[in-house]
C-alpha cells in the first residue's frame, strides 16, 4: 500500500470556486491510484499562478507527507510549477513526488529523470562556464601565467559533507513537523508522553524509521526542541 497526499493548483479564484480545472485534476489523480492505495484527506488546494513560488498550501502538503511517510501526488507537472529551479527545490525537500501525466517516472529512476528536467534550464550556464575555462586555459598556454581567479580546487569529501548536510536538513524538517503535531495534541489535552504516543499511533503517523511511537521516542523529540 502506498500513501499519497494530493496537491491541486488552479490559477484563479474563479477556477477555484467553480471547480473548473480542479475537478479534472481530482479525476486524474483518482485514475492514477491503484487498489489498496491510501489517499490521505484532505487534499491541499492552491489558488495561485504557476509562476509564483510562495505556496503555503504546498508547504503544508510537504509537511503532511513527511509526517505521514507519504508521497506527494500531482495531476500534471505544470500544476506544480513551470519553473525548473522551483521543481528542483521541491525534489530536494526529501518528499517523494509522483506526477500522474508521467506514470512511469517513479522511484529513484523517476527522481533522476525529474532532476534532469530541472537541470536542463542550467545547461546554457554550464556551457558558458566551459567556454570561460577554455578561454582561461588558452590564456595560460599563451602567456605562461596562471590566473588564480580561474583556478578550481577540489575538496576531498565535499560531496559526502553535502549529502550529510542534506540528510540533517531533511531530518530537522520532519522533526519540526512532528513537534507541531505533538504541540497540538498537548493543547488538546494529551498530558503524558504515553498519551501523546498513543494518539500519534492512532493517527497512523510513523516514527522517522517507520515504526510506532513510544513514550521514549516522544520525549526525544521534545528534548531536541528544548
Amino acid at each position: 500500500m502506498t500513501r499519497f497526499v494530493a496537491y491541486y493548483r488552479v490559477s484563479t479564484q474563479k477556477q477555484g470556486n467553480s471547480g473548473l480545472g480542479l475537478e479534472a485534476q481530482e479525476a486524474t489523480v483518482a485514475r492514477y491510484l491503484k487498489e489498496g492505495d491510501d489517499l490521505i484527506a484532505p487534499p491541499f488546494i492552491e489558488v495561485e499562478s504557476g509562476k509564483r513560488t510562495d505556496r503555503p498550501e504546498l508547504h503544508k502538503a510537504l509537511a503532511r507527507c513527511r509526517i505521514m511517510g507519504a508521497t506527494l501526488i500531482v495531476a500534471k507537472v505544470d500544476r506544480l510549477t513551470r519553473s525548473a529551479s522551483f521543481l528542483e527545490t521541491v525534489l530536494a525537500s526529501g518528499v517523494p513526488v509522483v506526477f500522474c501525466d508521467l506514470p512511469g517516472v517513479t522511484g529513484a529512476v523517476g527522481e533522476f529523470i525529474l532532476r534532469q528536467m530541472a537541470n536542463i534550464a542550467q545547461l546554457e550556464a554550464g556551457l558558458i562556464s566551459e567556454r570561460t575555462r577554455a578561454a582561461l586555459k588558452a590564456k595560460v598556454e599563451r602567456d605562461g601565467q596562471w590566473d588564480r581567479k580561474a583556478k578550481h580546487h577540489l575538496i576531498p569529501g565535499a560531496g559526502q559533507a553535502v549529502a550529510t548536510q542534506v540528510r540533517q536538513q531533511r531530518a530537522a524538517a520532519r522533526a519540526s513537523d512532528i513537534l507541531s503535531v505533538i504541540q497540538e495534541l498537548q493543547a488538546a489535552g494529551a498530558a503524558s508522553l504515553r498519551a501523546i504516543a498513543a494518539e500519534l499511533n492512532a493517527r497512523a503517523i510513523p516514527t522517522p524509521r517507520g515504526g510506532e511511537w513510544s513514550a521514549v521516542q516522544v520525549k526525544r523529540v521534545l528534548d531536541r526542541a528544548a
